[in-house]
Order: structure tokens, then C-alpha cells, then sequence
């Protein structure tokens, strides 16, 4: 087996993929925040911003969406444990500058495990629920920029994209 295998968590001593056993590590606050982007058409933006969008008031169903998958990301991701989180977030920030609106999300709980995929699932499908929900009148909007941008607790340590100290 090959050292960097040796280091990921989800593969064990003979390489076969497995859930990791939690049990034994402690209870901690933890907390991860993620974001992501859907950049569209200018018209499309101020079609969502106005609320004269068909299908409703995109940006709130989007948040709807976003912290349900974060509830449910443990039947999505294959090895996730279910998780009784704390609390999640989903907020929406427009940029008329760039057509796009940034989506980040925030995970939270106190337990054995860590909330990153939570906030990443929570992130990527809000902007796909704006993308599905603005579609009929622009199909070449681009969901892009997905990654955590910190997290805390753990015993990895704390972990922020831009090098600096998680909060």
C-alpha cells in the first residue's frame, strides 16, 4: 500500500474503502463553512433579485434546499456518517458586478465527526436549486468555485482557505 493511502481515513490497511470508526474520538464543537458561485445573465440575475421569477422566490427555496441536503448529505456522500447537526446556514450574496451570486454555507455540530461535506453539499445544491429554478431563461448559467473555506474542531485542527485562523 502506498503512503499516501497509508494517510486517507476512508481506505483501510489492505486499500478497500470503509467508513470510519468515530467511536472513540471526542465530542467537540465543530464547524465548517463552504461556499459556491452561479454566475447567469445579467437579466436573469435582476429576474431572481426582483422576485418575478415563474417558479417563486428563488433565493429563499434555494436556501430551503441547501440546508435540507446538508441534513441529508450522509445518503448522498457513500461513507458519511448521519449527523444530528446543530445548526445550518445558507446565505446568498448578489454580485451585479460579475452576474453572479455567491452561496455560502455554514454546518454545525457538537460530536465525533466534522461538517465539511455538510456546508459542501449544503453550498452546491443551493446553486442548483438556482440554476433549476431560473433554467427556462438561461441555460448557460455556470455553477463554479465550490470549496471549504474554513472549519474548526477536531483533531485535525482548524483549517481556513486563506491561511489564516479559523473562528
Amino acid at each position: 500500500m502506498s503512503d499516501t493511502a497509508a494517510k486517507l481515513t476512508h481506505v483501510d490497511a489492505s486499500g478497500k474503502a470503509q467508513m470510519v470508526d468515530v467511536g472513540d474520538k471526542a465530542m467537540t464543537e465543530r464547524v465548517a463553512v463552504a461556499e459556491g458561485r452561479i454566475t447567469m445573465q445579467p437579466l436573469t440575475l435582476d429576474l431572481i433579485l426582483s422576485g418575478e421569477a415563474k417558479k417563486g422566490d428563488v433565493l429563499a427555496v434555494a436556501r430551503i434546499a441547501g440546508i435540507m441536503a446538508a441534513k441529508k448529505t450522509h445518503e448522498l456522500i457513500p461513507l458519511c456518517h448521519p449527523l444530528m447537526l446543530s445548526k445550518v446556514a445558507v446565505d446568498m450574496q448578489p454580485d451585479m458586478a460579475t452576474s453572479s451570486i455567491r452561496v455560502v454555507a455554514t454546518a454545525k455540530l457538537t460530536g465525533q465527526t466534522g461538517v465539511e461535506m455538510e456546508a459542501l453539499t449544503a453550498a452546491s445544491v443551493a446553486c442548483l436549486t438556482i440554476y433549476d429554478m431560473v433554467k427556462a431563461v438561461d441555460r448557460a448559467m455556470t455553477i463554479s468555485s465550490i470549496r471549504l473555506l474554513e472549519k474548526s474542531g477536531g483533531k485535525s485542527g482548524d483549517f481556513r482557505a486563506d491561511g489564516g485562523t479559523a473562528k
